[in-house]
């Protein structure tokens, strides 16, 4: 029995051994052989890292208007087992779809969801229509979430939300293929914010810290921190009044001739700065997913190369001008004209004009023209280094994504020829062409074009501000100033000017047509054409330059029927805009005397409209206008309801005044025109000289505002008054300008607008 017990006891005993020495081993394996993995292991359950997330930079206009942004953004969640359990699932489906617009059968699907053991879901991301939706849409599913805890009387419904924050573009389709846009994962796609995703995008920061079991913060632990970046700011350019404009003048274009396509550019010519650029068709940048042709994402403004035609041949123009083989008075027969080894003649639009001078030629746009002037005089050496010159077959460096070269690869004699008038062996793209004219209007300076204005670091304040960068100076300005007379001409000759649906009453054009047959399967397609106008104005001080292109236009219009007269529309509200007033030749004053239909013009009722009514109806209607003070309503105006207006003259907006009156800038006013507006405002009112306000001054005297005016005469009239003195201390004298002889008087009159 005793041994038995013994043998008992040491057979436990040896377990016992076994089993601590087995222990002993086994907390080895795991400390010391395996140490470093469960240390990781047991660091997951106190080590945390937060993320965060750094906010995109914003995109603005020139002025300061919001085009791009992030915004707080929610993504709709559902629970399906609380769904479930709560007995909800045919009202929350029918709630959501009704919401969010999904599909029923797709919300069924999301609730019913369940694991591969059977077990229904947890959370659910409802995708796609409740994906990143807005504040709007996350109040409505709130409230549907609310309703429904109140007629079951629960607390949970298995509805809720992920807070994040998605890019939104306030003005829609505005620029939209300048701006690009980023897909719902934040992945710049397209435009600027691809181009400058780097600088837009920053970086994320983090905070690693520890905690204990319940997830709180551990306070002696250490930490690491690291700071977010929040991408830079940019400032474009572009002015969304000009863009606008731009675009409602496609829309109203594109419905009316149905084309393939439409491309618009507008820049400032003296530093090629783009104040507006657009294609159509277009697309929302915030519901870009609904955009069902790729093409329509496609900038034609910058990617697509084609013939340019007779836009081409102010090239050709600008470099027999500099090379002064330009005569405008001599004449060439017109019609058609032979190029030796080619078989057949090279034609004229509706079989010529007979025998015409080269500045007839260039108003009706003669190929063959063109080919004497740049095939013969200048030869096909020089035109090709002209062509050069300008630009084209190299990139103009643009900050966009996906800027084409284009291709100038004449060989044959004939190609040389038609190269002279922008046909053949000629394949541009519109910035370049745009580029060019704008070379010619700021006296011979090939400009690099650029839309980004401005760089800012919101993390220091920094800012980076571009400036205008000169290629090279391809013509002289003198050449430049006499080329754009000549193309001034092609718009104001209303009988010969091929331009001439360009034309601006008040506004100095310059401009060329251009008609290009399209080539399909290698073959010219007369069906098919590619209509277009470039110019700028005003000449003899230009602001702004215009491409307009119309791919295919369902009409037998070319360039001048068609796409002048958007660019017409165009560049008369973009200056008006742009405060540039309008100049008549035959007064003496600057402002056209008798019937003119828009000094005819009568003041616009806005009283009682809120200023922002008022604002967009004066800005459509292309008024002059300058609001005075914050109420938000029009109080009164000047000059009032149904008062005849002269050319150029502005109508003050007024809203509510305090006891500290808003004064606008009256300078370039007359005292008449001060005076009234001041009268309005209700502050004393002092007055020195004579002629139009060219210094004014506030001040306070006994609580009441004060404003001192000085006027001075305008130059012209300064010189008049000195003419007429002259003329009656001795009546045989008469000015400079009547008696000096004009050598070259047809030239003159040619030239005038």
């Amino acid at each position: 029995m005793i041994k038995r017990i013994k043998l008992r006891m040491l057979f436990i005993g040896g377990c016992i051994t076994l089993f601590f020495l087995v222990l002993v081993g086994r907390v080895f394996y795991i400390q010391v052989l395996q140490g470093d993995y469960w240390q990781k292991e047991a660091a997951k359950t106190w080590a945390h890292t937060t993320i965060i997330k750094a906010l995109r930079g914003e995109i603005t206009d020139r002025n300061g208007s919001v085009l791009a942004s992030d915004v707080p953004a929610f993504t709709v969640v559902v629970e399906p087992d609380v769904i479930h359990e709560r007995g909800l699932r045919d009202e929350v489906i029918q709630g959501l779809h009704e919401i969010l617009n999904k599909p029923v059968s797709e919300l069924e699907e999301l609730i019913d969801a369940k694991d591969k053991n059977g077990n229904l879901l947890k959370n659910r991301e409802v995708r796609n229509e409740g994906w990143k939706v807005d504040q709007e849409v996350a109040d409505k599913i709130t409230e549907f979430a609310k309703k429904l805890e109140e007629e079951h009387d629960i607390r949970e419904t298995g509805i809720g939300f992920v807070k994040d924050q998605k890019r939104y573009y306030p003005k829609d389709s505005l620029a939209a293929h300048v701006l690009g846009y980023t897909d719902r994962e934040g992945n710049a796609v397209a435009g600027l914010e691809y181009f400058y995703d780097k600088q837009l995008k920053g970086a994320d920061g983090k905070l690693d810290y520890q905690s204990d079991g319940k997830g709180v913060k551990l306070p002696d632990a250490a930490e690491t921190f690291k700071p977010v970046v929040n991408g830079d700011n940019l400032k474009l350019t572009i002015d969304s009044t000009i863009q606008y404009y731009i675009q409602d003048a496609m829309k109203e274009a594109y419905a009316e001739y149905q084309p393939k396509s439409m491309t618009v550019i507008a820049a400032d010519p003296n530093t090629m700065e783009i104040l507006g650029m657009a294609n159509m068709p277009t697309f929302n940048p915030n519901e870009y997913w609904k955009t069902q042709d790729q093409g329509d994402f496609y900038n034609h403004a910058i990617k697509s190369i084609y013939e340019p035609g007779s836009t081409f041949k102010i090239v050709t123009l600008a470099g027999t001008v500099q090379e002064k083989l330009f005569d405008p008075n001599a004449k060439f027969e017109s019609g058609q004209i032979r190029i030796k080894g080619y078989r057949r003649s090279l034609r004229d639009m509706h079989g010529g004009w007979g025998r015409i001078t080269y500045l007839d030629g260039v108003k009706h746009s003669s190929n063959v023209g063109f080919v004497k002037l740049g095939y013969e005089m200048l030869g096909k050496d020089r035109l090709k280094q002209y062509i050069d010159n300008f630009g084209f077959g190299q990139k103009t460096g643009i900050d966009l994504p996906g800027e084409a070269k284009g291709s100038i690869t004449p060989h044959w004699e004939v190609e040389f020829a038609t190269l002279a008038y922008g046909h053949g062996k000629v394949q541009v793209t519109p910035i370049q062409q745009l580029a060019a004219v704008s070379a010619v209007a700021n006296g011979g300076k090939l400009m690099k074009p650029y839309v980004v204005k401005e760089i800012e670091d919101p993390n220091t304040g920094k800012k980076t501000v571009k400036k205008p960068e000169m290629v090279r100076q391809v013509i002289s300005a003198e050449s430049a100033k006499q080329t754009g007379l000549y193309l001034e001409q092609v718009v104001a000759d209303q009988d010969k000017g091929t331009g001439k649906h360009a034309y601006i009453e008040g506004y100095r054009v310059a401009g060329k047509t251009g008609t290009a047959v399209k080539v399909v399967n290698g073959e010219y397609d007369y069906t098919k054409n590619v209509v277009s106008f470039i110019g700028y104005a005003p000449v003899n001080d230009p602001k702004i330059a215009v491409i307009v292109i119309v791919d295919e236009p369902k009409t037998d219009g070319g360039g001048g029927a068609v796409a002048a007269p958007i660019f017409k529309k165009i560049v008369s509200q973009s200056l008006e805009y742009m405060g540039v007033p309008k100049v008549y030749a035959n007064d003496k004053n600057g402002k056209k005397s008798g019937n003119d239909p828009v000094s005819a013009r009568t003041a616009p009722n806005m009283v009682g409209q809120t200023m922002k009514s008022a604002r967009e109806q004066l800005m459509n209607q292309g008024y002059d206008f300058e609001t005075v003070g914050d109420g938000a309503s029009v109080a009164s105006q000047y000059p009032s309801a149904g008062t005849a207006l002269a050319s150029g003259q502005k109508v003050y907006l007024l809203s509510e005044q305090g006891d500290k009156p808003t004064i606008p800038d009256l300078r370039g006013e007359s005292l008449r025109d001060a005076l009234e507006v001041l009268s309005l405002l209700k502050v004393g009112i002092q007055v020195s000289g004579e002629g139009y306000v060219t210094e004014q001054k506030e001040s306070v005297n006994n609580g009441k505002k004060q404003v001192a005016l000085t006027l001075k005469p305008s130059e012209q009239d300064a010189k008049d008054t000195e003419v007429a003195l002259a003329e009656a201390a001795d009546p045989n004298t008469k000015s400079a300008t009547s008696s000096k002889p004009d050598s070259n008087s047809e030239q003159n009159a040619a030239s005038s607008n």
